[in-house]
């Protein structure tokens, strides 16, 4: 929240045909760090993580991805697969003219960090991954382990038409605060609330999912992510099975593993200190 950081400002910044509603802060001539949200997350997402980025000399930039919040939602679920939103990405560094730069995503934002990697390494100086694995090894142990198979049971729900967006509203979006940390108080919630009712965020959110499930541009099994990466995981996640952590630092090629025990799939706000030093440290490593 701006009473939270008094410095924070706020851009729409053009990229990629749309525009994405984006949250900066720090020194203009700091070393550049884009942090990517999550389903249903938007730039909040981060936050507690951009008050001790900034003091330790970042440049921060949070967009709320395409369909989120108050950026672009165009229609289509073609607008959402992953080559598109790994565009955006590339295009907003364009944009605010960064060669290369730090990038860090949770959820669906890790979903577009690996594929950013693999496609454009280059663009990145270091990595963070937290509670997705490379796409390979999720697709591979999604075939293999039915406990994560029912785990996702709700990516496949998503896949209905019409019928998704109805369920996750019903009762004041309790399906969706239900998924959220049950530590969070009554104003986190509304905030949250606020930008799911923004006019087309539910579709276009959910066509992240419907997305998913194109092969256009999956990466094969052998690609290696070169960028160094830090992969953060909270083992009490309900949603993805840590045992895919390990897995998929088996594809970086100079990668680091830390594991929360008592962490959920929001290991960013569960262990918001922890996983903000975790940063810092591993991007200053240059």
């Amino acid at each position: 929240m701006e009473e939270k950081n008094m410095t924070l400002s706020f851009e729409y910044i053009k990229t990629n045909g749309i525009q994405l509603h984006c949250a900066l802060d720090g020194p203009k001539d700091g070393d550049p760090v884009i942090l990517l949200h999550g389903f249903p997350e938007a730039w909040f997402g981060w936050e507690n993580q951009i008050g001790p980025l900034v003091q330790s000399g970042f440049r921060v930039i949070v967009p709320d991805q395409r369909g989120y919040n108050l950026s672009d939602k165009p229609a289509g679920v073609d607008q959402y697969m992953m080559p598109v939103l790994v565009d955006d990405i590339l295009g907003l560094a364009d944009t605010l003219g960064y060669d290369r730069f730090y990038l860090a995503g949770h959820d669906f934002g890790a979903m577009v960090s690996w594929s950013l990697a693999l496609r454009a390494p280059e663009r990145l100086r270091r990595m963070a991954i937290a509670n997705v694995p490379h796409p390979a090894i999720f697709r591979s142990y999604l075939k293999t382990h039915s406990a994560q198979m029912l785990k996702s049971w709700y990516a496949m729900f998503f896949q209905l038409p019409g019928l998704p967006e109805r369920f996750v509203k019903a009762a004041n979006w309790r399906f969706m605060t239900g998924a959220m940390p049950d530590y969070w108080g009554d104003d986190q919630y509304a905030r949250y609330r606020e930008a799911w009712d923004q006019p087309g965020a539910i579709t276009a959110m959910i066509n992240w999912y419907r997305a998913t499930f194109s092969r256009s541009g999956r990466p094969r099994k052998s690609d290696a992510i070169q960028p160094p990466t830090l992969i953060i995981w909270g083992k009490k996640d309900p949603h993805l099975s840590y045992q895919m952590a390990p897995l998929s630092l088996e594809h970086c090629q100079d990668g680091e593993l830390v594991l929360f025990e008592d962490a959920t799939h929001w290991v960013q706000h569960d262990k918001a200190p922890e996983v903000s030093q975790l940063l810092i440290d591993h991007f200053q490593k240059d």
